[in-house]
């Protein structure tokens, strides 16, 4: 831990300062120790400075599962409600090791009006930049080229998609700081198994909890759908990128060309997923998040749907007269989307994969974490 990290230790915010009276409370209770990996975490320490409570807040998944299980929920004195108060450090969270440090404000504004904002905003944009250019696309020629030029694709996505990455990696190696702790032998390794397969989105077994006590695995499912689907759309255009540079192939290509089909099955995914997630999303009982964060949650999920929605939209016309329209949302939606990336809730993915690799870390080492250094 760096100097600035334990100066940081003992200085919580009020959010803070509430999740380590929630903890320490669970820590005496453990009733809620097989649901998913904050427990177990959780007793490894005697008490939980800022950074200990960042980690925990991470490595929660949300499910809801301790909420109805637990016996000091409201209306008890107690008014334990371990979701909401690790939602809030996990916002909070999200601006702290944000870069550059100044767009970590970017987390507190309206996710859902920012997008819609950004996504207009740029559609607008690239339509007047098409018109200025003069495109010659014609049904005789379907090139997504004519219609936006190669160069200023690979000039205009390919600097915001950069700065992106750079953004999120840094961000990664800003928490990764605080957080890192000694590798140990199949640590890591099952550390990738527990992301890939989403493993504490099961509530201990029986799933999430949505609107009733009554658990489901469809909130898994459907994050399941939307984060292969994201790889498989990334994996398409992946093969594009290949095709034009090595084979000289432009776009668009045959229906059953690796980069569609890629594409076609990825996008459907994400549509399902992110549809569904929206639905839950809206649904879902308010005392198992944070309200602050709704918008935010609602923001990015939406996106993501016009992302894949707009892409498929796109492979139906692009042979039409619309194909012109159609790309130019799509691209719109996709820039939009590399905007946001490092300010949105996709970052979610990022802290949540290396809190799980510091757990499994933890677990397997000989000593207790809190007990060592406390």
């Amino acid at each position: 831990m760096t100097q600035a990290s334990r100066f940081r230790s003992i200085m919580l915010s009020p959010a803070q300062t509430e999740g380590a009276r929630v903890m320490g409370i669970c820590n005496s209770c453990r009733y809620c120790e097989g649901f998913c990996a904050v427990f177990p975490a959780m007793e490894r320490r005697l008490d939980f400075n800022a950074v200990d409570m960042d980690y925990l807040a991470n490595l929660c998944h949300n499910c809801g599962a301790c909420y109805h299980a637990c016996q000091y929920a409201p209306p008890h004195a107690f008014a334990l409600n371990v979701p909401r108060s690790l939602a809030r450090i996990r916002k909070a969270s999200y601006a702290h090791y944000a870069w550059p440090v100044a767009l970590g404000r970017l987390y507190q504004r309206q996710g859902l009006l920012l997008a819609l904002a950004l996504v207009g905003s740029l559609a607008v944009l690239m339509f007047v930049a098409n018109a200025l250019i003069g495109s010659t696309a014609t049904l005789g020629q379907q090139s997504f080229y004519a219609v936006i030029p190669h160069q200023t694709m690979v000039v205009l996505f390919g600097s915001v998609f950069s700065f992106a990455v750079l953004a999120m990696t840094v961000s990664a190696w800003r928490f990764w700081r605080e957080h890192a702790v000694e590798n140990q032998p199949g640590a890591d390794r099952e550390s990738l198994a527990a992301i890939a397969g989403l493993r504490y989105l099961d509530g201990g077994g029986e799933g999430c909890v949505e609107q009733t006590d009554a658990p489901s695995l469809a909130r898994k499912h459907l994050h399941h759908a939307s984060f292969y689907g994201f790889l498989l759309c990334f994996a398409s255009t992946s093969v594009a990128t290949l095709y034009h540079y090595i084979f000289g192939w432009q776009a668009p290509y045959d229906l059953l060309s690796l980069p569609v089909v890629l594409g076609t099955v990825g996008g459907i995914l994400m549509c399902v997923g992110s549809a569904g997630l929206l639905v839950m999303r809206i649904r879902r009982d308010r005392r198992l998040g944070d309200p602050e964060q709704y918008p935010m949650d609602v923001g990015f999920v939406s996106l993501l749907f016009l992302v894949a929605f707009s892409g498929l939209v796109l492979l139906v016309l692009r042979d039409t007269e619309a194909m012109r329209a159609s790309l130019i949302v799509h691209l719109a939606s996709v820039l939009a989307f590399f905007v946001l990336m490092p300010y949105s809730k996709f970052v979610h993915g990022l802290y949540r994969g290396l809190a799980i690799l510091k757990h499994h870390r933890e677990q397997k080492s000989p000593n207790p974490l809190g007990l060592s250094e406390g």
